[in-house]
């Protein structure tokens, strides 16, 4: 029956596909630009102008505040001259200039990620879709980057004008490039002399990540004051971009940035970024004066300086992301050395649950999916699930569990940990798939050695990055087994929750997982129903009440699916 349904549901979404693409191409004709990204082009050029020394940085802070304050009336004046010259288009903004203040802050991320540019983890989605709620609230919000992935960037245009930084002793040219990315307006910076910065293959990952983030760190702020901009916040994530703390107080906020405030938002504490001290002087800063324990200087490794630290020590506000855990928690369990500075500066810390994309993952909208479902209906699921067996070439049967698997890297679940479950599932003719989410094949021979000796014709491995497969394994699957429950770059949990399935931790499998989440006033409601429900459910125990699922209808049955069915709802 769910074959018949899946065949039948797969011409009706061909249709449907064919219907939708050719809208797509009306619209596409006939659309013209938004009204958000003509008035960033705007900005922008507004910026441009300033770097070409045709406007002075007062006169700029002026014509911001009028194309943020009387928008509507802008576009309508600059629709149709936006690709006239600069001339013409100040002589415009002179004409409508009326000094008005504006309401809104005007924010300045400075990052190394965004969706859809650059995305490696948490960071990316998360500086997109805060970037566009502010700007919804009647903010001015904007973005400096270092990376060159330009194609999705809408208005492209280099700044042809000269813009020096200063590193390593001297003053180094760059080339500016703006544009739009969803709505948000952007700055790329471009270095010239150390071209090969941010060309390379990966984001992170380089002996001189320091260097290239530092360069970035201090051409930014370079390129802010240069530009006459006067924000009031300027919004810096992880250490890549924590130095611009200590440079702004030690270098910056006399420059006309007396009235910007910094803030700091952490991922991730896995990398706290340990150089040595004389490197400082790199981007302009004074290691005698920094590399104190107050300031700089790593709380354990007292020889080498501590840059997400500094970021810390001279923010005004610090957020730390996460969903699960405490401000407590965090301070005195996970703060990876840096205790005591948090202690210290506690006032300032604030904890923020890592958002999730409900529009990316929504299986009732899902685009990758044969047939759509909700909490309401998941009639879908098991359509779903047969189409994942075909794919796969696994036993095409509805009521058989399935359980999916998507990690980042083989370190991540143990090939220990892979082996015990496999183990546990062979054991009752369970089927398994395996996603690893990276860009390149992994070489790994500890893992070739594991996939010859499992041998199981109920276990498939996909050792590629497929996003339209991540999201049937999603979709078909009973059990998701999660490398972690505080993931927040792959949320395999929430994903899990939200497509109807049971994340399961991968810590231990026949008895509890020792990896919960606090109990207290500052956890929220989804992290306490996932911790309750789910983070002391061994996957012995998943497989039985699925198939009691399966088996017969009971009440307590019915009260196990109400409880799945209850976190697809609360996401």
């Amino acid at each position: 029956m769910a074959v018949e349904e899946l065949k039948k549901a797969k011409r009706e979404k061909e249709i449907l596909l064919d219907r939708i693409e050719k809208l797509e191409e009306e619209i596409q004709a006939d659309a013209g630009k938004d009204k958000l990204s003509i008035l960033w082009e705007l900005l922008l050029r507004i910026d441009s102008m300033v770097l070409k020394g045709m406007i002075d940085t007062g006169e700029a802070s002026d014509f911001r505040r009028v194309v943020m304050s009387s928008n509507a009336m802008v576009v309508d004046v600059f629709f149709d001259i936006m690709q006239r010259e600069d001339v013409e288009l100040l002589a415009e903004l002179r004409h409508l200039s009326n000094k008005n203040r504006r309401n809104g802050f005007h924010i300045v991320h400075i990052c190394t990620e965004m969706v859809p540019v650059v995305s490696v983890g948490s960071l990316a989605s998360y500086v997109t879709g805060l970037s566009h709620a502010l700007q919804r609230q009647g903010n001015l919000v904007e973005k400096l980057y270092a990376s060159l992935e330009l194609d999705e960037v809408q208005g492209l245009r280099e700044i042809e004008a000269e813009f020096y930084s200063y590193f390593n002793g001297q003053f180094c040219g760059n080339r500016i490039w703006t544009g739009v990315v969803h709505g948000i307006g952007v700055t790329f910076i471009q270095p010239i002399l150390y071209s090969t910065f941010f060309t390379r293959e990966r984001l992170y990952g380089y002996p001189d990540d320091f260097e290239r983030f530092s360069y970035f760190s201090r051409a930014s702020l370079d390129y802010i004051v240069k530009s006459g901009k006067r924000p009031d916040v300027l919004h810096i994530h992880n250490w890549e971009t924590a130095i611009i703390g200590p440079l702004f107080w030690e270098v910056f906020v006399k420059q006309g940035l007396e009235g910007t405030r910094i803030m700091l938002t952490c991922h991730d504490f896995g990398s706290l970024c340990l150089e040595q001290p004389d490197k400082l002087a790199l981007c302009g800063l004074d290691s005698s004066r920094l590399h104190r324990s107050d300031r700089l200087q790593d709380n354990t490794k007292g020889h080498l300086a501590n840059i997400l630290k500094g970021g810390v020590v001279y923010s005004n506000k610090v957020v730390i992301m996460s969903s699960i855990y405490s401000k407590a928690t965090i301070i005195h369990s996970l703060s990876h050395g840096l205790e005591s500075t948090f202690s210290l500066h506690e006032d300032k810390l604030l904890i923020a649950p890592y958002g999730f994309d409900k529009f990316t993952w929504d299986p009732s909208k899902d685009k990758f999916l044969p047939e759509n479902y909700s909490a309401d209906n998941m009639k879908g699921k098991a359509i779903c699930k047969v189409a994942l067996q075909q794919h796969l070439g696994l036993t095409e049967h509805a009521s058989v569990i399935l359980v999916g698997c998507i990690f980042s890297e083989v370190s991540d679940v143990g090939l220990e940990n892979l082996k015990e479950v496999v183990l546990i599932g062979s054991r009752r003719d369970v089927q398994f798939v395996f996603m690893r989410l990276g860009k390149v094949p992994c070489k790994n021979t500890s893992l070739d050695s594991f996939l010859a000796e499992i041998k199981d014709e109920n276990v498939r491995f996909i050792d590629k990055c497929d996003e339209a497969l991540s999201h049937l394994i999603y979709a078909g699957s009973d059990i998701i087994l999660c490398p972690s429950f505080h993931d927040p770059i792959l949320q395999a949990p929430l994903k899990a929750m939200r497509y109807g399935a049971a994340p399961i931790a991968i810590t231990s499998f026949g008895k509890r997982i020792g990896s919960v989440v606090d109990h207290d006033s500052q956890s929220t409601k989804l992290s306490q129903f996932l911790n309750t429900t789910f983070a002391y459910l061994s996957l012995n125990q998943a497989l039985d009440e699925i198939e009691q699922f399966h088996a017969v209808e009971s009440e307590d049955n019915e009260c196990n699916k109400e409880r799945l069915l209850m976190g697809c709802r609360m996401l």
